[in-house]
């Protein structure tokens, strides 16, 4: 699978690590009324989707930024990358 790194172009995709659901950028409040429950389905509770999927890529063996990768689960084929900063700066997180 060939992942296009919007600062580096075309990349095999074993030089990245897959990390999961790209919603882990929403991490919820720690000190919130309901922190703990929050942080528990955060953490522990994830879809499995067949389809279309937003996940994290980390470039490992290269520039070790971090990806939104936007792809199908069915067929690998990528439709969108992008740099994680930017998602979340983009969603108010200056993560």
């Amino acid at each position: 699978m060939i992942i296009n790194h919007p600062l580096l172009g075309p990349r095999d995709a074993a030089e990245f690590v897959y990390l999961g659901d790209a919603n882990l950028i929403n991490r919820p409040e720690g000190l919130g009324d309901n922190a703990e429950d929050a942080m528990y389905d955060h953490v522990y509770l994830r879809d499995n989707p067949a389809g279309i999927h937003r996940e994290l890529w980390y470039h490992e063996q290269g520039d070790r930024s971090w990806l939104v990768v936007t792809r199908n689960t069915l067929t690998h084929e990528v439709t969108s990358v992008e740099l994680a900063r930017d998602v979340a700066r983009s969603m108010g997180r200056s993560r």
